[in-house]
């Protein structure tokens, strides 16, 4: 007995209006909704762990453009055929908006933009990290629907009940448009809805997330490790659902190496990493201004030649010192020197009148013996 499948998922008609010249992209409109709802929560759980309110609006400033750059430019380098290959468009590398967002860019590059804020608003990028984690993976999730819409990065065909259906679409002129076409209502075929399967991990992982960070206190970016972790294990999984066009390394999709080596890596930081998390006060911007990577170089120069001319300046005053000690010695032994002299040529004169003094009075008492014999 055959079981008939009632119905599939089915699949939006199109994934552009047009509010007259202006394109309406649902793509883009699942991108910008989870970066806003990425920045709302992270403020929110930022603030909770002590930090100040507004510090991840700051931060975002830097990340989010430096990952949609680092999404783009991995997603053009890893399927690189389909802009610079004999078929290709290299103008197409340029078209974001009709979808092709590499994560593994956009984490790598978005991370960079991030470490640039929290220097420049000093805070630590480590704890900031583990405040954002679940709301990226949450953003991620949103973004997912974006796929939907666009009928990308689907699976292949499954007769599961819950399989995808993909539509033909047309432009205008009544050309083949997957991308920016409108659905006739003819099914092509049913795949595996892999958008979806991302989708809920995503958020499974987004609540165990949660749940660990309320009983174990993790911190100094061991939760972002967590989800790095938990979000490539699934991704894993999924790229080996897939069966659209992608760069292969021994016949393996090139995300499935990327994903197993990125979960290796967030494991051992997970488990090298320090323990515990940072206290309020430590989520403060720092007083201190630390220095860019390209300026030590030239500071630890600038602190050499500073001990050197303190070296030498030290030196000099020590020698000054010895001089000016020396000078003092040679003053007081002249000094005592001219003391003695004065006092030397002050004590004759004064023996002197001492022994006149004697002198005249041994001759008086002569005298009185000679006038009077009897008392004699």
């Amino acid at each position: 007995m055959t079981l008939q499948v009632l119905a599939y998922i089915p699949s939006p008609p199109q994934g552009v209006w047009h509010i007259g010249p202006f394109p309406l992209r649902a793509y883009a409109l699942c991108i910008i909704l989870g970066i806003v709802v990425a920045i709302w929560w992270g403020e929110r759980r930022w603030r909770d762990r002590g930090g100040q309110q507004g510090a991840i609006l700051d931060v975002a400033m830097f990340a989010v453009p430096f990952g949609l750059v680092g999404g783009r430019l991995y997603h053009v380098a890893t399927d690189w055929q389909k802009y610079f290959g004999p078929d290709g468009d290299p103008k197409a590398a340029l078209e974001i908006w009709n979808g092709g967002l590499g994560i593994w860019g956009a984490v790598l590059l978005g991370g960079v933009g991030a470490w640039i804020g929290c220097r420049v608003y000093r805070i630590p990028l480590p704890a900031l990290g583990d405040a954002i984690a679940p709301p990226i993976l949450l953003a991620q999730a949103i973004g997912r629907l974006g796929n939907y819409f666009n009928q990308e990065l689907y699976g292949r065909t499954t007769d599961l009940p819950w399989g995808l259906e993909i539509y033909f679409r047309y432009d205008d002129n009544l050309k083949p448009d997957a991308m920016n076409g409108v659905s006739n209502g003819v099914v092509d075929k049913v795949v595996h809805p892999t958008f979806l399967y991302e989708l809920i991990w995503n958020v499974l992982i987004v609540v165990l997330l949660v749940q660990l960070d309320k009983r174990y206190r993790i911190g100094h970016g061991r939760l972002f490790a967590l989800y790095v972790a938990g979000y490539s294990f699934g991704r894993f999984f999924v790229e080996l659902m897939r069966d659209d066009e992608a760069t292969k390394l021994a016949g393996i999709r090139i995300n499935s190496f990327t994903s197993a080596i990125v979960f290796l890596a967030a494991i051992a930081y997970f488990v090298f990493a320090t323990k515990g998390r940072e206290a309020p006060e430590q989520l403060q911007p720092s007083t201190e201004r630390r220095p860019w990577p390209w300026q030590i170089g030239a500071l630890r120069a600038a602190g050499a030649s500073s001990a050197g001319s303190d070296t030498v300046v030290l030196e000099k005053d020590s020698a000054e010192a010895d001089g000016a000690t020396a000078t003092d010695k040679v003053e007081t032994e002249s000094s005592e020197t001219t003391d003695t002299v004065q006092k030397d040529t002050a004590d004759p004169a004064t023996s002197t009148d001492a022994d006149v003094s004697t002198d005249s009075d041994e001759t008086t008492t002569a005298s009185k013996k000679v006038a009077d014999p009897d008392k004699s």
